[in-house]
């Protein structure tokens, strides 16, 4: 099975710089790992989307998309969990 290319949205990149320097490899390795399983045991999908997903990496949580034909996974938020949900 090919990997996926993993792609980082601005917002993403922007989270990622406000976390603390001590979570920051966990969230990347289980990110990384997404490229060769973008659907880990631990995924969930977005209640009103139809490719958006998220995992759970302690209090931290990665809102993502997956497009199947291109194998792309694009990034979009990397947040603690009391704000990832927040408009």
């Amino acid at each position: 099975m090919a990997s996926y290319e993993i792609q980082w949205k601005h917002s993403a990149e922007k989270d990622l710089r406000g976390i603390d320097k001590q979570f920051i490899s966990r969230i990347l390795e289980a990110i990384n790992s997404l490229s060769d399983d973008p659907f880990p045991s631990k995924h969930r999908k977005l209640q009103g989307s139809e490719s958006s997903y998220r995992i759970r990496i302690g209090d931290y949580r990665v809102i993502y998309q997956v497009d199947n034909d291109k194998r792309i996974i694009v990034i979009y938020h990397v947040r603690h969990r009391k704000d990832i949900y927040r408009k």
